[in-house]
Order: structure tokens, then sequence, then C-alpha cells
């Protein structure tokens, strides 16, 4: 799985960028705007294809799910451990999260579908956010929730995650900290989908 997260804070032609890497193939995209207000958000989200509403997930104003046929919901930490079993059992969305160390990761509830863990190399958006050794290799292989790299990824490194256990990337400053963000997705993508081959390729070998 391929990830997108949206830059922070606005960018030119922002909207027309985002469906055309949902046009290239993006499966999900996650709308991160700590600062934007619900106006702002709305605004955006009128301006993207309503045929990808149901691929984004929303990381704040989460009452504006419904009205934009949403059904992804993602949580930080902090907002997290405010969530009670009662909210669980009442929300039929697609509910996600962020992580920053593993012990933390297998504490997760397993209605979340997915956790990004973070960094896993030196972030490109955040200069002076290195990257932390985590070591994937005792996880249980029975977790129901997926664990996505997130931090420093590009079509460098793209394939390592998948090589460390990870079973999925989210791509942030590849995409909007320079002017070739949809270039570089279709790369990535073509890079990955290359990797499933080989590795499908050796599977069938033996």
């Amino acid at each position: 799985m391929i990830i997108v997260i949206s830059s922070p804070t606005p960018v030119s032609k922002e909207a027309s960028l985002i469906n055309h890497l949902f046009d290239e193939g993006l499966p999900v995209f996650h709308l991160r705007k700590p600062d934007s207000s619900s106006q702002e958000l709305v605004l955006l989200l009128q301006e993207i294809d309503q045929v990808h509403h149901s691929k984004i997930a929303l990381h704040s104003h989460h009452y504006l799910a419904k009205s934009f046929g949403i059904n992804r919901l993602h949580y930080t930490e902090a907002s997290r451990k405010q969530l009670t079993d009662v909210d669980f059992a009442e929300n039929e969305n697609i509910l996600t999260t962020s992580v920053h160390s593993i012990a933390d990761f297998k504490n997760l509830s397993d209605h979340f579908s997915y956790a990004f863990l973070s960094p896993v190399f030196n972030s490109i958006s955040k200069p002076d956010y290195e990257s932390k050794p985590f070591d994937l290799s005792g996880l249980d292989k029975n977790i129901v929730t997926k664990l996505i790299a997130l931090g420093g990824i590009d079509e460098t490194n793209c394939r390592k995650p998948y090589e460390m256990g990870f079973d999925g990337i989210a791509l942030l400053g590849a995409i909007w900290n320079n002017t070739n963000g949809i270039t570089n997705f279709k790369k990535i993508s073509q890079i990955i989908q290359e990797g499933k081959k080989i590795s499908q390729m050796y599977a069938d070998e033996t």
C-alpha cells in the first residue's frame, strides 16, 4: 500500500495535484492540515473530484466526513488516547492512527486498520526529524492493524520498508517538497510494483 499525506500548509493548485495523484492510482490520501479551519478544508474538498472522496482520510474536523462521503478518520496519538470503548463501538468508519514506537503499536486497539510509524528515515519535510532504529522482527504476525512506514521515503529507499517488515509506505516530502511530486509518485509506484513481481517470482520458484 502506498499512501500520500497532504502538505500541512496550502499548496498552489493543490486540489488539481491531488486529483492527478488519484488518477495515477493513489489508493488513499490523508488530508492533514493541522492549522486549517473547517471552512478551508471544505473549500479544498469541494475541489477534489467527488469520486475520490471515499479514498480520503481526515485528520481533523471529523464531523465533515459524512457530508463528503468520507469514511476514513485518522487520530493523532493525543486524540487516540481520548477514545473510549463506546467511541469504537459506535464508529463504523475506517480508523487509523500514528505511533512513534513499536511498544505503542503493540498496544493499539484492533479497531485501527493501520498505523503510521515514524520517522523510519530522516524526514524530507522536517530536516531536524531524524530516524530511529525500529526492529520489527519480534512483531506478532497475527496483529490485525497494518504498519505503515513514514518519514524520509523517496525513490531511493522506498523498497526498504517492505524488506524491514512494514505493510506499506506513506509519502509526504517526496511529493510536496519539490516540483516533481507526480513524477516521484509514479516512479515510486513503479519501483514497488517491480519489487512485488520479483518477490512473487522467487516465491513461485520455491
